[in-house]
This record gives structure tokens, C-alpha cells and sequence, in this order.
């Protein structure tokens, strides 16, 4: 999703450390151990997260390097792919449209380069902007924009979500997803998948917090799928409201699974497609 101009950059980094929606409890901060980094150390990474060492609710925990989340990999240095290779990345699932992929392609080695899948499509963004002119807009109409989009995706991207899945049920790991920021339809991707694992719903929750502070808002602001926007004439605050990780984001896709006959189990299972003895599987394979 292109959202943010560069014009704003200062008052979007200035407005994202203090504002409500990046407030963490404390489990997640205190996540990574020394033997383990939750941000990936990557000279060209954006939003590269590793989602191991979350607590299961029935006390497993989800296990390191093989389950990674991320923005657009379009400035990995060859450093950084050798980092990757290194960590025996196998499979990406690229979340983004073929715009963004054009805009920002990503130049694996010959050797050593993972599976990437992605499909061509063309996100209509419309779905994530308030109604009326944008000299109209507020950032409260913008919250409730992109609150209202988060469900959508999920219809959306069901089948590239499935396809996810179903790598991860074969052993087909480690595997990493991503999207462009790293935020929206990787937040959801994340969300689902450490849900299907059994992660409680606060540390889903406060996973999907973290891009307010792993993203880097000033190289995102500088990307090429940022060029030539018409963003920079949005008043800061609504830029912000729209680049947030916002709780009030995720909830709104995560409800979706609550109201579902079944509640995320059944949804998993009529959506995605996994039997209880799939989702045994993944957490067989997946946690420790």
C-alpha cells in the first residue's frame, strides 16, 4: 500500500513514537533473548521480523528462524543475502501487486535465492482513503478508513493467505512474508498465522504493534513505490493515521474470525482450509 509522502516525513516520524496506537506491553519487548533478534540484523531490511519465541497458550513456544515477516526486499544488500541464505530461507510469499513489485523489484543471487511466489493483481487503495476531497479528510475519518479495509483483505488475499499455509504445511520453511510496508497485509498474514499456532490474541496484537517501531518510516518515505504520490499534501496527522500499526486495525480483521461459526477455529478451517489435524501439524512443526 503507498500511503505516505515524502513531504511529511519529519512530522510522521515525529508523530509515530508518541502516539497511542505504538504502546507495547511489556511481554513483547522483553520477547528476543540474546541468542535471538527479533528485528533481523539486515543492512537493507524493512520491518524484517522473525516471529519466533512467542508463548502458546498452552505454553510452547513459536520456534526461531523459521517463520519471518517483512516489507518490501527490494534494498537487501549482498550482504544481507548471504544472511538470508545463511538462515536457509526457502520460500517468499510476496504480498504485493504488480506495481509494487515493478516498482521495487528484489535481485536474488542466482544461487542460494528462495521460491518466491505472488500473484499479479493491482491493490485498489481506494478501499484504505476516507470518503469526499482530501482536503476534507481528518485523520480520525482515516482511522475509521483503514479499520474498515482490514476485513476486506482478508477476502482479498484469502487465497495468497492460503497458499501461505499451505507452504508451511508442506515443510516448505523457512519461509517469510511480506507486503510493502510490512504492515497491513503482513500484519494480517502474521495475525493468522500466529493465531493458528495458538498465540494468545494480546501478543498477536502486540506483534502486529511492533512495525511502529521497527519501521523505518524515512527510508519507506524514500522507497520508489513512494515516488510521485499525491500524498504530500496531506496534513500530517492523517498521513499518520494512515501509516500506523493501529490496534483498532487488526481487531477489526481478528472479529471477523470471532464471529464465525466456530470462532477462529472455524474460520481457519472454512477459510483457509485447515482441519484440525492440519493445524496439529503446524504446530508440530512450528513450535517448540
Amino acid at each position: 500500500m503507498r500511503i505516505i509522502p515524502s513531504a511529511v516525513a519529519l512530522a510522521l516520524l515525529a508523530l509515530l513514537p508518541g502516539s497511542a496506537v505504538v504502546a507495547l506491553s511489556q511481554p513483547v519487548a522483553t520477547a528476543a533473548t540474546a541468542a535471538h533478534q527479533r528485528l533481523l540484523p539486515l543492512q537493507g531490511g524493512r520491518n524484517f521480523r522473525d516471529l519466533g519465541g512467542y508463548a502458546t497458550a498452552d505454553g510452547r513456544h513459536v520456534k526461531w528462524g523459521l517463520l519471518y515477516r517483512s516489507g518490501s526486499m527490494h534494498g537487501l544488500t549482498a550482504a544481507d543475502y548471504a544472511e538470508l541464505q545463511r538462515r536457509g530461507l526457502r520460500v517468499v510469499c510476496d504480498l504485493r501487486d504488480t506495481r509494487e513489485r515493478a516498482a521495487e523489484p528484489v535481485d536474488w543471487p542466482a544461487q542460494g535465492a528462495p521460491l518466491v511466489l505472488s500473484d499479479d493483481y493491482l491493490l485498489d487503495t481506494r478501499d484504505f482513503l476516507p470518503a469526499g476531497a482530501m482536503k476534507d479528510w481528518t485523520a480520525t475519518a482515516a482511522q475509521a478508513a483503514m479499520t474498515a479495509s482490514y476485513p476486506k483483505m482478508l477476502v482479498q488475499f484469502r487465497s495468497q493467505y492460503r497458499r501461505m499455509f499451505a507452504e508451511l504445511l508442506t515443510g516448505h520453511a523457512p519461509l517469510a512474508f511480506n507486503c510493502s510496508a510490512g504492515k497491513d497485509r503482513t500484519g494480517i498474514a502474521a495475525a493468522l498465522l500466529l493465531t493458528a499456532l495458538g498465540v494468545p490474541r494480546a501478543t498477536v496484537i502486540d506483534d502486529y504493534l511492533l512495525t511502529n517501531r521497527y519501521l523505518d518510516a524515512a527510508k519507506l518515505l524514500a522507497s520508489p513505490a513512494q515516488a510521485d504520490t499525491p500524498w504530500a499534501h496531506l496534513p500530517p496527522s492523517v498521513a499518520a493515521a494512515l501509516a500506523a500499526a493501529d490496534r483498532r486495525y487488526i481487531e477489526a480483521a481478528l472479529a471477523v474470525l470471532d464471529r464465525h461459526p466456530g470462532g477462529a477455529t472455524g474460520w481457519l478451517r472454512d477459510e483457509m482450509g485447515l482441519s484440525a489435524a492440519d493445524i496439529a501439524r503446524l504446530r508440530t512443526a512450528y513450535l517448540d
